[in-house]
């Protein structure tokens, strides 16, 4: 049954006028039983809505009467009212299969749905599109989308994805392009298998299939040290440089025959080859800066200041216009303002509890919290305004293991290690992309760490000011 939970209500918001509670269920609206937060955004964008919740058992009508497109003004607990269309590719470069045993269940759910890919710039296969999804696609104007792409040939990518579907999902990409829908694409480069010639061979086939697409992201396989593929390793340095040189060769060409580069290695293959990043004016508007293209160039500028104290960053997307659901993807704010961790914390006891602490004086040293990464990217831009209170503290990721080195994935468990050895009565900044809902991927909190952390948002700007 398709069912939405209200975890959230506004006060003096029409939902809260006409009565509707935290902790209802929501039945129907306008008497559709709805499967997610795009079709509850078409149907309350109405003046008239009428909302039939399950309270405790007993079902009851609530009617709300606004003006036509005032949100509603309640959350609802996912943005997916029914199943999540679950992904039944067996991909062996799949992250999902290398992490730890222990973690939270919902980490370990794959998903291959289209709505995700919209509403969160999740990357799907298409594997299990049907026409019914793309007529839905094209009623609802669902756009952009984001697909993966591997591989143009049918064959390698059947091998790829190891589902031989594989081999002729493409379609799907080909219909979509067909009717107008925007499209962005991806590549996960796995070494020896489709690298070199079979990634030179994917570029001719997106430039002569696909050329539509409004940018592909080339970026590298993350390997942990729980990956169970014997063929799956980390890029050499000769083969990401290898990668970077032939990317740079087809931006030339589909400048040429399309008005734009079209395809861009992640800013992880010029670090890994130990080359420098292409000049911002390369990357335009930043639009791949989710997908890791362009993110150190794109927080140079914020850094310095070049973007007039706006944050390049994550775009909100769907969630800036919808108040349907709370954006639980990589496009939402990762401290969300439900939880009960301040972001001055501390770990002075074992568990989640909140100790009330008072920060570090303004005044105090500085650690900059990140990533291998993060840090190679950071420490030129401290040197850059000669400051000796501030220093960059990196973190290596033992908890992955692997070639895992992002901010992102950073944990309590590595971060607690590194701490230990920190002089206490310094600030620490954490950058906000390593926590959802206040919790770090090991399950642990910020009020678990040695040291107090001020937590900070995951972009130039938000250093810079943190720095002051």
């Amino acid at each position: 049954m398709s069912a939405a939970r209200v975890i959230a209500v506004a006060e003096g918001s029409p939902a809260d006028l006409a009565g509707v509670a935290v902790g209802d269920v929501v039945v129907a609206v306008n008497g559709q039983v709805l499967r997610d937060v795009i079709q509850y955004r078409l149907v309350t964008d109405e003046a008239e809505v009428s909302i039939e919740v399950d309270r405790g058992g007993i079902e009851t009508t609530l009617d709300v009467v606004k003006e036509p497109g005032v949100p509603l003004g309640m959350e609802v607990e996912s943005s997916v009212f029914d199943e999540i269309r679950t992904c039944d590719n067996h991909c062996e470069f799949c992250f999902i299969y290398q992490l730890p045993p222990g973690m939270r269940p919902s980490l370990y759910l794959k998903d291959d749905d289209y709505r995700l890919s919209f509403l969160y710039g999740n990357f799907t296969t298409l594997t299990r599109f049907t026409e019914a999804d793309l007529e839905r696609v094209l009623t609802e104007g669902l756009s952009p989308l984001y697909v993966s792409i591997h591989a143009t040939d049918p064959d390698v990518r059947a091998e790829i994805l190891r589902n031989r579907r594989g081999g002729v999902s493409l379609r799907w990409l080909r219909a979509l392009l067909d009717h107008g829908v925007e499209v962005h694409g991806q590549l996960v480069i796995c070494p020896g298998l489709n690298d070199a010639e079979i990634l030179d061979d994917t570029l001719a086939g997106i430039l002569d299939e696909y050329p539509e697409l409004v940018h592909v992201a080339a970026v590298p396989l993350g390997v942990s040290k729980f990956n169970p593929e014997p063929r799956m390793r980390p890029h050499t340095v000769e083969e990401a440089a290898a990668v970077v040189d032939l990317i740079e060769e087809w931006q030339e060409v589909f400048c040429e025959l399309v008005g734009h580069r079209m395809v861009f290695a992640a800013d992880e293959y010029y670090l890994l080859a130990g080359r420098p990043f292409p000049p911002a004016e390369r990357y335009g508007s930043f639009p791949m800066h989710e997908d890791g293209i362009g993110m150190a160039r794109a927080f140079e500028a914020e850094f310095a200041g070049y973007t007039e104290g706006h944050a390049i960053g994550i775009q909100p997307g769907f969630f800036s216009w919808v108040d349907g659901a709370p954006a639980e993807g990589y496009r939402s704010s990762r401290w969300e303002a439900t939880t009960d961790m301040p972001r001055h914390a501390t770990a002075s006891t074992p568990t989640p509890s909140v100790v009330q602490v008072d920060p570090p004086s303004r005044r105090a040293p500085v650690g900059v919290l990140t990533g291998l990464y993060g840090a190679s990217i950071i420490e030129p831009l401290i040197d850059s305004i000669d400051r000796d209170d501030i220093r960059v503290v990196p973190v290596e990721n033992r908890y992955f293991g692997g070639n895992t080195a992002v901010a992102g994935l950073m944990v309590g468990e590595d971060l607690a290690r590194v701490l230990a050895d920190e002089p206490a009565g310094h600030r620490y900044l954490l950058p906000d992309v390593c926590l959802s809902g206040g919790r770090f991927l090991d399950g642990t909190t910020p009020t678990n760490l040695p040291r107090d952390v001020e937590v900070v948002t995951t972009d130039g700007v938000a250093l810079r000011a943190a720095l002051r």
